[in-house]
């Protein structure tokens, strides 16, 4: 499943740590705007990162999961592409 994580978060040091975490579970395509392609145990790992990191008082942090044809849908304008699943992987 194709989920769209975005954020917004005032202190720069959890801010920066939110972003280097959520580079381990999919692409960046805008500052504050990831694109991650898991299965639910890593939806779940990415989530629980997430809720260790932020401020729950003063962070917000939104997920949104994107159905096959949702993702279809998506309209890009300028540079940049939709996340793919590689078929292949460096280890």
């Amino acid at each position: 499943m194709l989920y769209l994580v975005s954020y917004d978060i005032p202190d720069d040091r959890r801010r920066t740590k939110l972003a280097k975490a959520l580079k381990d579970f999919g692409d960046r395509v805008q500052y504050s705007v990831f694109e991650c392609l898991l299965e639910r145990e890593l939806l779940e790992k990415m989530e629980a990162r997430i809720k260790k990191i932020i401020d729950e008082k003063e962070d917000s942090v939104r997920v949104y999961s994107l159905c096959a044809g949702c993702e279809k849908a998506i309209a890009i304008f300028g540079q940049g592409e939709v996340s793919h699943d590689e078929e292949v992987y460096i280890l």
